[in-house]
């Protein structure tokens, strides 16, 4: 998986876990994600900001700090489809 998609699959699953605290599975595919941008793209530190259009995500790798951008309609889909499907709301 390139550092991208790993990325782009980190951020959104974490926003479905931020916004589900009690959904186990997200915190779980969350942190997967995350070990895998630590242990394959060698992240040291991520972090990311939302606003009306954007999620910022900035995060450093051997020191140096870099950002990549996603609309907030990609990155929110999932949390959508999730809320929107009935039995993942019971």
């Amino acid at each position: 998986m390139d550092l991208r998609d790993a990325i782009f699959n980190w951020i959104q699953i974490t926003v479905v876990h931020k916004a589900r605290p009690e959904d186990h599975a997200a915190k779980d595919t969350s942190e997967f994600f995350k070990q895998i941008l630590i242990e394959d793209h060698k992240i040291e530190e991520i972090r990311y900001e939302r606003d009306p259009f954007f999620y910022t995500i900035t995060y450093r790798i051997e020191g140096k700090e870099d950002k990549i951008t996603f609309g907030t309609g990609l990155v929110d889909k999932l949390l959508e489809d999730i809320e929107n499907e009935p039995k993942y709301n019971l």
